[in-house]
């Protein structure tokens, strides 16, 4: 039995001010709608540096002291996929959308009657509670289940 497994790491960055998300309009068939931005973490590259890069390449703008505040993880074959959740409201530039999708800042309040993706509100929560660190999904009866802790 192998004590280690295959990982794929990855970064998501809610970039918040006043009332308002900064979200993308996601357009790949996998996961449509609105979401976090985010991706993946490149070899040798640190964590920190990764979300700070993704966040240029997929908002346009440049994010300072993102803190990280919680992990989500779900199983892949041979392994798991983890994605590091931070969160920022400091920030400079001008939002700029990319071939990932289109970027729209969405009021706290509006969340409910967006197309936003399944899971977003219970990653928000995880995200936004000092209490709660993780998301996970694990799959039972071939169904896929969102654990909170």
């Amino acid at each position: 039995m192998h004590k280690t497994e295959n990982v794929e790491l990855t970064v998501l960055c809610l970039i918040h001010q006043r009332d308002k998300y900064l979200l993308q309009n996601r357009i790949k068939d996998d996961w449509k709608g609105l979401t976090l931005p985010g991706g993946h973490i490149e070899k040798n590259e640190s964590i920190i540096d990764a979300v700070i890069r993704e966040m240029k390449e997929e908002t346009g703008l440049v994010i300072q002291n993102p803190k990280l505040c919680g992990i989500k993880q779900f199983p892949i074959e041979n392994g798991r996929y983890i994605v590091f959740l931070f969160h920022t409201d400091e920030f400079f530039g001008e939002v700029a959308s990319s071939e990932e999708g289109e970027m729209i800042w969405v009021k706290k309040s509006e969340l409910s009657k967006m197309n936003i993706v399944d899971d977003l509100p219970a990653l928000l929560q995880v995200m936004q509670d000092d209490n709660l660190t993780e998301f996970q999904y694990v799959i039972e009866n071939d169904k896929w289940n969102v654990v909170i802790k």
